[in-house]
């Protein structure tokens, strides 16, 4: 997968369209990610214990990969990635800026 933990992403489609967040986590079998502080959703939960009180809790959903872009800070856009070899290294980059991300 192209996106990496860390790595910052711009949601294209969906309810959050247009905004930016941090990659939680990668699921690569599912092809998904889970974004901070984006995606929530309302979850109600049960009283577990006696005398406890049930609540309602927003929770982060995954969102699928071809819903989001990479976001690059000097395009300040969702930009397409590329690899190219630096120094015996294998480095991403923007493909409409060229600078390494």
């Amino acid at each position: 997968m192209i996106i990496r933990k860390g790595d910052t992403i711009q949601i294209r489609a969906g309810k959050d369209r247009g905004k930016t967040g941090k990659v939680l986590r990668v699921y690569p079998h599912d092809k998904k990610i889970l974004i901070e502080g984006l995606n929530l959703y309302k979850k109600h939960r049960r009283p577990r214990k006696d005398g406890e009180k049930g609540e309602i809790i927003t929770v982060p959903r995954p969102l699928t990969t071809s819903n989001v872009g990479f976001y690059c800070p000097t395009c300040k856009k969702a930009v397409r990635v590329g690899h190219r070899m630096e120094k015996d290294k294998k480095v991403r980059f923007c493909k409409s800026c060229s600078n390494v991300l």
